[in-house]
């Protein structure tokens, strides 16, 4: 199994602090936007984000919560191991909110389906917009693009990014796995 370096920590966190630019340009206060990290991942970039604008940009209005959306997939009952839920933590309603869901990698679109889903259940958003660290172009099943992507990524299906977040993995980090 080889492995590229895609991202090492200093771009991560030139791309994250893009990111959080990004999103001040379109949600200036944040008074009416909440981000919404998707479990089990992208919750370490929602929380980077948030943290970064909290504490560089000094927006003072973050909403931050998690998403758990195993439930909702429409392969959970496919695999041979039972999946494990992860914990929601959501104390606001998205009612007329500008929702901004957070994941690490887009892939095939149906985590984000399934968080369309999942997210009715804490009211109707105004609109809602995706952001990710990475963007695999190639592997759609679902019409579904970002909004704001850190990098984009050409991938063949024998291939894997993993992602890495120093809070979890001890760095800050993008590879290219050959499965």
């Amino acid at each position: 199994m080889s492995q590229k370096v895609l991202l090492n920590a200093k771009e991560v966190n030139i791309i994250l602090h893009r990111l959080a630019c990004q999103l001040i340009e379109k949600h200036n206060d944040f008074s009416n936007t909440v981000l919404i990290g998707l479990q089990p991942r992208g919750v370490f970039l929602a929380d980077r984000i948030a943290k970064i604008l909290r504490e560089d940009y000094k927006v003072k209005n973050i909403q931050l919560g998690h998403l758990d959306i195993t439930f909702f997939r429409d392969d959970f009952r496919r695999g041979e191991k039972p999946l494990e839920a992860n914990t929601t933590k959501i104390n606001f309603i998205v009612e007329d909110k500008n929702v901004v869901f957070i994941d690490d990698v887009l892939y095939t679109g149906r985590s984000i389906r399934a968080a369309l889903t999942a997210i009715q259940s804490f009211g109707r958003p105004n609109e809602i917009e995706l952001l990710t660290l990475i963007d695999r172009r190639f592997s759609r099943h679902l019409p579904i693009q970002p909004n704001y992507k850190g990098r984009q990524v050409d991938v063949i299906n024998n291939e894997k990014v993993k992602v890495n977040w120093k809070e979890q993995d001890q760095e800050d980090s993008v590879y290219l796995i050959e499965k």
